[in-house]
């Protein structure tokens, strides 16, 4: 039998009939509907908003803009002073997440007495909403009764009760580390997991070759964790980027708005000057931000890998 005609009978034996196409479309007919209605439609329907002037308080005088809103968020000095705020807050935050998970993902790679409870222990700032976590760490802060000062106070740091989180210098880092305390055991897993694929031949032969423990870290270890450094650093960006509880719960922008960041402003624009149109311009620009600093990493890091 020649070779054409066993690729034929191959494709025969193999291909999908037609009507099981159908079947199949039919069956996933519900699920594209739904797709379209809770995610495709609200997508277009607030970029068709950002459009238009739309404000709650003068519906009656609702007008086609096109880019207008677009323009008027780039000549608005808080759109700036807020995209300056979070650049800030994400490059600190993802670069501390990147830091503690790694050196975590190293510890828990390791074989001890207790790992099991301690890995078992890590996943519960991860499972703590968000708003729980903030509402925890506002305690925490709070200069009245915090545990933050008491502790200071004990060990002799300060002399009396902080303003913490009314300190315009301090805000932005004390919400960054209630970001990272959160996200921190995610970030470990997905390293830890990465970590465990790398082949112990390496180790072996990095030893054998005269290699130390930096080294070993360094030529082996490192280069095998890139996958998993993109895929942290791509999550946790867009995570930081976007995000909006934690300023919500502990600030509210605040004070005199050191932590006025994109996602707050967002929800200034819409839900207290009640211009939806302007509220959407702004989240479809940290949309598109968000896309092209994900494309940026992956760019970066993928053609290394």
């Amino acid at each position: 039998m020649s070779v054409q005609a066993l690729g034929r009978r191959w494709l025969a034996r193999h291909s999908v009939a037609p009507s099981d196409q159908r079947s199949a479309m039919l069956l996933l007919t519900p699920m594209m509907l739904v797709l379209l209605a809770v995610a495709v439609f609200p997508v277009l329907y607030s970029f068709w908003t950002s459009l238009f002037d739309i404000h709650l308080t003068r519906m009656s005088s609702v007008s086609f803009v096109g880019l207008g809103n677009y323009i008027q968020t780039f000549r608005d000095p808080m759109f700036w002073a807020a995209v300056e705020r979070t650049a800030w807050f994400t490059v600190v935050s993802v670069l501390a997440i990147m830091v503690i998970a790694t050196l975590m993902a190293l510890l828990l790679n390791q074989e001890f007495r207790g790992r099991r409870i301690l890995s078992t222990a890590l996943l519960i700032p991860w499972a703590i909403p968000y708003v729980v976590d903030g509402l925890m760490w506002k305690w925490i802060y709070d200069s009245g009764y915090g545990a933050l000062n008491g502790l200071l106070l004990q060990l002799g740091v300060i002399g009396q009760y902080m303003v913490w989180l009314g300190d315009t210098h301090k805000t932005l880092a004390l919400i960054s580390n209630a970001f990272v305390w959160k996200e921190v055991p995610l970030a470990t897993i997905l390293l830890l997991v990465t970590m465990k694929s790398i082949p112990a031949d390496l180790y072996g032969a990095a030893r054998v070759d005269g290699a130390n423990l930096w080294s070993r870290f360094v030529h082996v270890t490192l280069p095998a964790l890139k996958p998993g450094f993109m895929l942290v650093m791509i999550y946790e960006a867009m995570m930081a980027v976007r995000h909006f509880d934690l300023f919500f719960i502990l600030t509210e922008g605040g004070p005199a708005d050191a932590s006025h960041v994109l996602s707050w402003h967002i929800y200034v624009e819409t839900f207290r000057n009640l211009s939806f149109g302007t509220g959407a311009a702004v989240a479809y620009v940290l949309a598109l931000a968000t896309f092209a600093m994900s494309y940026a990493i992956i760019r970066l890091l993928g053609k290394r890998l």
